[in-house]
């Protein structure tokens, strides 16, 4: 009994979580402002990297902040009700939701802005320490991807050192995830191939399974 009293909790956290997260706001957007399907611009990502590629810099900045909230929302609605293990199932899922929606045949993004989201609702000071890394390597680099992997890849170790062990292996599996999900830009960032922010994806990796962001 004590154990079905927990698991339910956990799975209602984890559908939230997931079904929040799987919303494409940045495929939704883009057909709005009239841009057609954003898996035919750019890379073929839904996020806010290739949306920023038709232009508009207010469609992808809409996008980089609905991902995070998205990310955000379930996270701590479900430390609400369900404590704190609820609270970092539904994050990992929201972000589990961003890369596999259900809406787009699992072909999602890579999830960084939902998983910094997910940072900042678990321990604030550990999200905005993200952030500002990832936009002080943006800024220096001009690529995006390795700022984002270098702020996640740092994560863990600010949210052990900052918060607890339960939520620096959530930030460590988030990381591990945004890794895999980059596997195709880690290999142009070791060839020295890799796109600035603002350039166009290579041709040959556009809609490369498991690469859409």
């Amino acid at each position: 009994m004590q154990t079905d009293g927990l698991v339910l909790p956990l799975l209602l956290a984890a559908a939230c979580g997931y079904l929040a997260g799987s919303i494409p706001f940045g495929f939704i957007l883009s057909r709005m402002a009239g841009h057609g399907d954003i898996r035919r611009i750019g890379s073929g990502n839904i996020g806010a990297t290739n949306v920023l590629r038709t232009g508009n810099k207010k469609l992808a900045l809409a996008t980089l902040l609905l991902d995070a909230a998205k990310g955000a929302a379930p996270t701590v609605l479900a430390a609400r009700w369900g404590g704190e293990t609820a609270s970092l199932v539904a994050g990992f899922a929201a972000v589990l939701g961003h890369n596999f929606p259900v809406w787009l045949g699992f072909r999602g993004g890579k999830g960084v802005a939902t998983t910094l989201g997910v940072l900042l609702a678990v321990a604030w000071p550990v999200g905005l320490a993200a952030l500002a890394l990832w936009a002080g390597c943006a800024a220096l680099f001009r690529i995006s991807s390795l700022s984002a992997l270098l702020a996640l890849a740092a994560s863990p170790v600010l949210m052990l050192a900052i918060a607890d062990g339960p939520r620096a292996l959530l930030a460590a599996l988030l990381a591990a995830l945004a890794a895999a999900r980059h596997h195709t830009n880690i290999r142009r960032l070791l060839a020295g191939t890799e796109p600035k922010i603002g350039q166009k994806e290579p041709e040959n990796d556009r809609n490369e399974p498991g690469s859409p962001l």
